[in-house]
Order: structure tokens, then C-alpha cells, then sequence
């Protein structure tokens, strides 16, 4: 069945639970699909995992384009939600609604993600009177790092709290259908679930939220970096693909790669007649 926003506040209305993984191809992106997962993010999260970045900073809106494109020919029942990159929306509500726009008519997007909160609601409200879905993120803001001092829990406090849960009704306000909370202690991610009445998707938030997010290779184990606390490793996959990469690597300097079984044949008469 395709995913839509509207089936994600069904989810919330009904209790059920919401999957949503990260992809930035093709490839990737159609076994997922397959695999049932509800929701797909082209996450900005890219400029680590794909394009060896320290931060997310540096992702463009042309990167995101480019593999969001992937992405949506490889997705017939997910819901497409792809990143707004830093500073595509930050400097004004034109911006903000042109690139959403871009999102949409360029790369196949079905809803866009941008972080925030009460100062990104002109934002999100002009982009979802464009009629163009917003997902909301508060907690640990990536495109914020400079601000937050790096990557840390966020809302552990009574005032930082309080601010959370004013954001979220304030992002929810401005018209988000859903909101992303990454790294937020779990019972004020539970709390912030129970006074919206909007889906959550958690990241490190607990498991109260509506639904749960992962980048697929930290759960994979192909991304060695650095390993958030809240990653679940689902399979040791970097490590099957390197012992695969050495194997192939010897065999092909032992030359029993390629073998008959891999290569392909041709008479011997004509063979003679090149001579």
C-alpha cells in the first residue's frame, strides 16, 4: 500500500508504528521499498556516509537533487522525504519555499525535512501552504552543530526541556505533518509524542515515539566514523564487504579469477583464422 502523509497520522491515530530508513541510491532504495519500510530519507546525512564529510554542512541542494533522483525510481510504496540542505531555508521564507519546490519537481521528493523550531515556522508554514509536506526535526539539529558545541543529548535540562516541547507545538502549528526527535531523553520524547497530536520519528529518542529512524549504514555496520549509542547494528555487512574485497583482490593476482565459469568462449576455427 503507498505511504502518504495521510498514512502517517493514521499510524499515530491508530497506535501503530512507523519505519523510516535512510538511502541515497537507487539500488538501495528498491530493496527497502521491497522490504515494506514506510518511509525513505534522502538525508543530508549523505555528506558523511557518502561524500566523506566531517559535518553536513557542506551537502548542497544540487547533492541532494542528485540523489533523491536515485532514490525515487527506485520507490513504488515508500513516502519520499528528502532533506533541505543547510542554508536552503534558513536565510528566508522565499528560499525556503523555492528549494522545498526544487525538492519536489527535481528529485521526486513527497514531502521535505528541515531542522528547527519556533524560528523556522514562517518557514515551514509558507512551504506547506505551497502544498508541499513538511517533516519538522528538533533535539540534536545536525545543520546546528557550530551552535550546539557537537553532538550531544539535547533537552536534559528543565529550560531546554520546556523549549522542546514549545517547539514542537510550535512546528506542529506551522503545519508540519510530522516531527523528527534525535536525541532527546526518552521520557520527554514520550511527553513531546503525547501533547502533539502529529506522528514522531525518533532517533535516539526512545521507543514511545510513533516511529523510528536509522541511517542503514550505521545499522549495517558499513559506516566506522564514529557509532551513536542509539544505533542498533542489524548486520555486520562492512565487514563481509571487505573480506569480499580482499578475496576478490587475491584472486585476481592468483589468476583464478576470472575462471571458464566467468568468461566467455569462441570457436577454435575462427580463432585460426585471425592468425
Amino acid at each position: 500500500m503507498k505511504n502518504t502523509v495521510t498514512t502517517f497520522q493514521k499510524a499515530k491515530d491508530e497506535g501503530k508504528k512507523l519505519t523510516m530508513l535512510t538511502a541515497y541510491d537507487y539500488s538501495t532504495a528498491k530493496i527497502m521499498d521491497e522490504a515494506g519500510v514506510n518511509s525513505i530519507l534522502v538525508g543530508d546525512s549523505l555528506g558523511n556516509v557518502i561524500l566523506g564529510y566531517k559535518d553536513t554542512l557542506s551537502v548542497t541542494m544540487e547533492d541532494m537533487i542528485h540523489h533523491g533522483k536515485a532514490v525515487s525510481r527506485g520507490i513504488t510504496n515508500a513516502l519520499l522525504v528528502i532533506d533541505m540542505p543547510f542554508m536552503s531555508y534558513q536565510a528566508s521564507v522565499y528560499d525556503a519555499v523555492i528549494n522545498a519546490g526544487r525538492l519536489v519537481k527535481e528529485a521526486g521528493a513527497m514531502a521535505v525535512k528541515l531542522e528547527g523550531g519556533s524560528v523556522v515556522c514562517p518557514q515551514i508554514q509558507a512551504i506547506a501552504n505551497a502544498s508541499i509536506p513538511v517533516m519538522a526535526h528538533l533535539g540534536l539539529t545536525p545543520q546546528s552543530i557550530n551552535t550546539l558545541g557537537g553532538y550531544k543529548v539535547q533537552g536534559k535540562d528543565e529550560e531546554t526541556a520546556k523549549k522542546l516541547i514549545e517547539d514542537a507545538k510550535a512546528v506542529e502549528a506551522a503545519g508540519a505533518f510530522a516531527l523528527v526527535l534525535e536525541c532527546v531523553p526518552t521520557k520527554l520524547a514520550a511527553l513531546i509524542t503525547e501533547t502533539i497530536k502529529i506522528p514522531t520519528i525518533g532517533i535516539g529518542a526512545g521507543a514511545s515515539c510513533t516511529g523510528q529512524v536509522l541511517v542503514y549504514q550505521d545499522m549495517l555496520g558499513m559506516f566506522s566514523d564514529f557509532s551513536p549509542k542509539f544505533v542498533k547494528r542489524y548486520a555486520q555487512l562492512g565487514e563481509a564487504m571487505r573480506e569480499a574485497f580482499i578475496e576478490f583482490c587475491n584472486e585476481v593476482q592468483d589468476e583464478t579469477f576470472p575462471s571458464t565459469a566467468h568468461s566467455y568462449g569462441i570457436s577454435d576455427e575462427i580463432m585460426e583464422r585471425l592468425y
